[in-house]
């Protein structure tokens, strides 16, 4: 069970990298990719955590919002 649980979470969590644009971005290159992931949580660690994280949750949920108004818009 908590294996199936664990694979569910990987597999969304490669849906926000999708969603994010990054697989597109950087031609699905992985290397480009967790360079990119690490370089984040590096400037996150290095500026004031709190702000920044704060900031991320505000456009993470803006985005979502706007996905979902958009399909519920749809036929």
């Amino acid at each position: 069970m908590q294996r199936r649980e664990r694979t569910r979470h990987l597999i969304e969590l490669g849906g926000l990298v999708q969603k994010a644009g990054l697989v597109e971005l950087t031609d699905d290159d992985r290397a480009t990719i967790y360079g990119a992931l690490l370089e984040l949580v590096g400037r996150a660690r290095s500026d004031d955590a709190g702000d920044t994280l704060a900031r991320w949750k505000r456009r993470g949920r803006r985005a979502f919002d706007a996905e979902n108004d958009v399909e519920e818009r749809l036929p």
